[in-house]
């Protein structure tokens, strides 16, 4: 029986694998972890071509992006660390340091304690278990942000830059807690903020070949046309009076509508092959709301609404029927499409019909939709543009801004609570050695040594923080101790100014969403990992005869 056309793979079982997997955590953890913090410091990454091209960097998941090792078992667990650190910045848009360093220290400290005479699979159910019970702690511990907190988060997330902190508050400030804020690269060595007409969509890409902003998953085009359509276009021929002009002058089009798999095939192939620039996402909605928003969204770019509900024929369309938009960010699950203009008297009419129908609408889920439709239509979207006196200077600055954008954003969604590792570090006090489980003879052993694991884990970012400032945390945490034994709440250390105090006051603050999203994704790669019993790799065979 002949091989050809099989793959040699090479097998590694127990605690030989996991050993390899745990040096690869250790590889990635050690470059990122060292970023965290107020005194973290910076990486320096060499282009991927070894052109010279060098990027300088305090952003913990463009670290981990460039990492890749040699030894397959090892390569695998830095994929899961950087999963773990994507997942968190896609949801939250920060945290992704705080994502490797939990996760290196759960599957280091399990490592340990789960020994042979153990049940794995129970104490990992345990781990999942406790990790709940300690979301739940942080959600307790969150408040809501009012706009002295939101300078605050918006400066530490820009790693502690006010300046910058101060443009992204004031953009929040002017688009509201509910609006949008992008960042774009500036033309100039300013940063700066401008304030913008626009709307959202919430619907996103149909294929992930789309995609030409890898970094944040998004498609970003400046300058498009863009097609308004409810009937299904089922052929790439019947959008052919559309394309073909886009094509021959170098366009960019958005397609908004639905596209049989076949179209989107075709349309994702020559995004791929030929350079076309173009994305498509479904409507919005269904049934008679889907109808009103995708009016909603023709009125806003320019556009004529394609519709057989109208009598409209397909076969009929052309390049007169689109409209068009400065810019559109196109993500997974949303969109957001950018008009710099001043609303026009068309959107400004449309808003007053909408205002009247919601003074005499009834129900208050359709007086709720109404409203939506109004704040779309007359929303504003807040554009902060990136400078810097060198390429380098601006690609860095650029990763900072962007991270503090959607880190106040997480933090307007879920709340605030005591940065600087504080709040895990006051949660842990209820876990570990001092849990009342210790003296719980009927406790079984997978549930203590489960919260040693955890109490051991969410004590790790705080440690690390003050180890990057070159800080004693043992001298450091003595004196919350005494402190809080005296009554005070949310008690830290302001390693970057040297002080002791309440976190609150002193504005070191973290938004919940991101430390919550930390923590989820950690203890999921981390169980995967420490319930590995066997792993299989490419065999890495010697070409050379």
């Amino acid at each position: 029986m002949s091989n050809q056309g099989y793959i040699p793979k090479d097998l590694t079982f127990d605690s030989q694998g996991r050993a390899k997997l745990i040096e690869g955590i250790t590889k990635i953890s050690t470059a990122v972890k060292s970023t965290l913090g107020p005194r973290g410091k910076t990486v320096l990454i060499e282009s991927p071509d070894h052109l010279g091209g060098i990027t300088i960097t305090k952003d913990g998941v463009t670290v981990a992006k460039s990492i890749f090792l040699d030894d397959p078992v090892e390569n695998l667990s830095i994929q899961m660390m950087k999963d773990a650190a994507n997942r968190t910045a896609n949801v939250a848009g920060d945290g992704t340091t705080t994502a490797i360093v939990l996760t290196e220290a759960l599957i280091k400290s399990g490592n340990v304690h789960i020994t042979s005479d153990l049940n794995t699979t129970e104490v990992i159910r345990y781990i999942n278990k406790v990790s709940e019970q300690v979301l739940c702690m942080l959600k307790k511990k969150s408040v809501d942000v009012d706009d002295k907190r939101l300078l605050d988060v918006a400066s530490i997330a820009a790693n502690n830059n006010s300046d910058i902190g101060e443009i992204i508050s004031k953009a929040y400030e002017q688009v509201g807690k509910h609006g949008i804020v992008t960042v774009e690269k500036s033309m100039t060595a300013e940063t700066y903020a401008e304030v913008t007409n626009g709307i959202r969509v919430d619907r996103g890409y149909t294929s992930n070949l789309f995609i030409n902003n890898q970094r944040k998953d998004e498609c970003i085009l400046e300058d498009v046309q863009v097609l308004v359509c409810d009937t299904e276009i089922s052929n790439i021929l019947q959008i052919e009076s559309v394309l073909k002009p886009i094509i021959q002058q170098n366009q960019k089009l958005l397609i908004i509508g639905e596209c049989s798999q076949n179209v989107i095939n075709t349309l994702a192939a020559n995004v791929v092959r030929n350079g076309l620039k173009l994305c498509n996402i479904i409507p919005p909605n269904f049934g008679y709301k889907k109808h009103e928003l995708m009016q909603d969204i023709a009125i806003s770019v320019g556009a004529k609404y394609f519709s057989e509900s109208t009598g409209d024929d397909l076969s009929l369309i052309n390049s007169n029927v689109l409209g068009h938009a400065d810019k559109i960010i196109v993500g997974k699950d949303s969109s957001v499409i950018i008009k710099h203009n001043q609303l026009t008297e068309e959107i400004k009419n449309r808003i007053e019909e909408l205002k009247e129908q919601q003074s005499n609408a009834k129900q208050n889920e359709e007086k709720k939709f109404i409203n939506e439709r109004i704040a779309s239509l007359s929303g504003a979207i807040g554009c902060i543009y990136v400078g810097g006196n060198s390429d380098v200077e601006q690609k860095e600055k650029f990763d900072r801004v962007d991270d503090s954008v959607c880190a106040v954003k997480s933090a307007l969604d879920e709340g605030i609570i005591a940065g600087g590792g504080i709040a895990l570090w006051d949660i842990a006090d209820g876990l570990g050695g001092v849990a009342p489980l210790d003296n719980d003879k009927d406790a079984p052993k997978e549930e203590k040594v489960a919260y040693h694991i955890m109490y051991e884990t969410i004590r790790t970012p705080l440690i690390q923080i003050l180890q990057n400032a070159g800080k004693d945390y043992k001298t450091i945490t003595n004196e919350f101790k005494k402190t809080k034994n005296r009554g005070k709440q949310n008690f830290g250390y302001d390693a970057k100014n040297e002080k002791y105090g309440d976190m609150f006051k002193l504005g070191i603050i973290d938004p919940l969403k991101v430390t919550r999203n930390a923590l989820i994704n950690a203890v999921s790669v981390a169980t995967t990992i420490l319930s590995t019993n066997a792993i299989v790799t490419h065999a890495r065979v010697n070409q050379q005869k």
